[in-house]
C-alpha cells in the first residue's frame, strides 16, 4: 500500500535553502524517502532523499532518463531550453538510456580513463601553480575569479584536446545555460543569447576539428559523426556536455570544499600541514557538501510504486545526492566533517550506469586545487562575512560565485583544538 503523497510540494529554492539545504533534507529524511517538491520554474517532481533509497533509485531500471518519457505536465514547465536548441543540445549522455547510452559513453572512455588522467597530473599541477604565480605573497583575492573558475577549464581543454584559440574564446557565462530561466523571466533574452553564442561556438569548433583532425577526444567525436556512428545533434550535445558539465561542477566543488574548510579552520590547518591527508580529505569534502546537489530527471514509463509512494508515469523523479550523503544511517555522525572516515561510499558522483565518467579526473583536480591553494596561500581565511557569500541559483548544483579570502603567514589562525575552533 503506497503512503499518501505530501499534501503540498516542498519548495526547493530561495537564498536560505541554497545557503544551507541540509536542515530541510534532514527533516525530509525523517518523514520518508520520497517527497513531492517544487522548483523555481514551477515544475513539480518527486525527490528521493535517504541513502538506501537513493542508491536503489540510481540503479532502478524502471527509471529512464530520456526526455521523451516526460509527461505533458513536466514538458510544460521543465523543458526550459527553447527550440531548436533543446533538440540540438539536449541529447547527450545524461538524457540517454541503454543501449544508446552505452554506445555513446564508450566514445568517452579512453579520454577520462584513470590511468591516462593520472599520467597528466604533473601537467595539471603546473597549470595550478601558473594561475597562482600572478598573486602577491600576501593580501586578498577572489578565489573563484583567480583560480576556481579557470583551473578546471584549463584541465578540461588539455584532456579533450580543445585548441588554444577556442580555449581563449570560451565565455564562462555560457555555463549559465543550465540554470533555469523560464519563458516569462526578465532574464530570458540574455539566456537565449547565451544559448545562441554557445551553439555557434560549438559549430565553429566542429568545423575546425574536422579540418585539422587528430587523435584527441574532440577530433575522434567529429570523426565518429562523419562515419555515421553519431548524429549531428548527438555530436553537438556531447560537446555541449563536455564544455559545461566537464568543468563547471569542478569549479563549484572547489568552492564548496573551500567554504567547508574555512568554516572548519582546524581541518584547514591540518590539511595545510599534512598534504598526505588530501586523497581521503577530498572524499570527505565531496560527501560533506557535494557540488552536484541533485541528479537530473528520471521517469517511469508507467504508474509505479517507488519506495512506498505511487508515482505517475512521466512525472520527474530526482535523487538528492547531498541528502543521501548526510544520512546518519549510512554515515555515523553524518553532519561532522571527518577526514578519517572510512569507508566512505558517498554518492557525490552518482552511481550505476550514469556514474560520472570524469570522476577520476575530478578527484585529481580537487586534490591538486586544494593542495596548491593551501601551500601557496598560507594563513587562508575569509575576507568577508559568510553572510555575504552568494550561492549560485542553479537548481541541481551548489557553489558560490565569489569567494573573497585573505592570506599571508602573519594572519594565520592559531588553531589548536577541535573542528569548530576559530581565530
Amino acid at each position: 500500500m503506497s503512503r499518501p503523497s505530501d499534501p503540498d510540494p516542498v519548495e526547493l529554492y530561495g537564498p536560505e535553502y541554497k545557503r544551507d539545504p541540509y536542515p530541510l533534507y534532514a527533516e525530509l529524511r525523517e518523514r520518508g524517502p520520497v517527497h513531492r517538491v517544487r522548483f523555481p520554474s514551477g515544475v513539480c517532481a518527486w525527490l528521493v532523499t535517504g541513502y538506501e533509497a537513493a542508491h536503489r533509485a540510481l540503479t532502478d531500471a524502471r527509471l529512464g532518463k530520456h526526455h521523451s518519457r516526460g509527461n505533458a505536465a513536466w514538458r510544460a514547465r521543465a523543458s526550459i531550453m527553447p527550440e531548436p536548441q533543446h533538440s540540438q543540445l539536449q541529447v547527450h549522455l545524461l538524457h540517454q538510456d541503454p543501449p544508446r547510452h552505452t554506445e555513446l559513453r564508450r566514445l568517452l572512455g579512453d579520454a577520462f580513463a584513470p590511468q591516462r588522467v593520472e599520467g597528466l597530473r604533473p601537467r595539471f599541477q603546473a597549470m595550478a601553480d601558473a594561475l597562482l604565480d600572478g598573486l602577491p605573497e600576501s593580501g586578498e583575492a577572489d578565489l573563484v575569479a583567480a583560480f576556481a573558475a579557470r583551473f578546471p577549464f584549463r584541465v578540461l581543454a588539455e584532456v579533450i584536446g580543445l585548441p588554444e584559440e577556442f580555449e581563449a574564446r570560451f565565455d564562462r557565462d555560457w555555463g549559465k545555460v543550465v540554470q533555469p530561466v523560464g519563458p516569462t523571466d526578465p532574464g530570458r533574452p540574455a539566456y537565449e543569447a547565451r544559448l545562441r553564442g554557445l551553439q555557434q561556438y560549438i559549430a565553429d569548433l566542429v568545423r575546425h576539428q574536422r579540418a585539422v583532425g587528430g587523435e584527441d577526444l574532440l577530433s575522434r567525436l567529429v570523426a565518429a559523426r562523419d562515419a555515421g556512428a553519431l548524429g549531428q545533434e548527438e555530436l553537438d550535445s556531447m560537446i555541449f556536455q563536455l564544455l559545461v558539465a566537464g568543468q563547471e561542477p569542478v569549479t563549484n566543488q572547489i568552492t564548496t570544499a573551500l567554504v567547508t574548510l574555512l568554516r572548519h579552520p582546524a581541518h584547514l590547518a591540518a590539511l595545510a600541514d599534512r598534504p598526505e591527508l588530501l586523497p581521503r580529505a577530498v572524499e570527505e569534502l565531496l560527501r560533506y557538501d557535494s557540488a552536484f546537489e541533485l541528479t537530473t530527471w528520471r521517469f517511469l514509463a508507467e504508474d509505479a510504486d517507488l519506495h512506498g509512494t505511487r508515482i505517475p508515469a512521466g512525472d520527474s523523479v530526482i535523487v538528492s545526492l547531498c541528502a543521501a550523503n548526510r544520512d546518519a544511517r549510512q554515515f555515523p555522525d553524518a553532519d561532522t566533517l571527518d577526514f578519517d572516515r572510512s569507508p566512505n561510499p558517498h554518492l557525490a558522483f552518482g552511481h550505476g550506469i550514469h556514474f560520472c565518467p570524469g570522476a577520476a579526473l575530478a578527484r585529481i583536480e580537487l586534490q591538486i586545487a586544494l593542495g596548491t591553494l593551501l601551500r601557496r596561500l598560507p594563513g587562508l581565511r575569509p575576507a568577508v562575512p559568510e553572510s555575504e557569500l552568494n550561492w549560485i541559483p542553479a537548481v541541481l548544483a551548489r557553489g558560490v560565485d565569489r569567494l573573497p579570502v585573505a592570506y599571508g603567514t602573519a594572519g594565520r589562525c592559531p588553531v589548536t583544538s577541535g573542528p569548530d575552533a576559530a581565530c
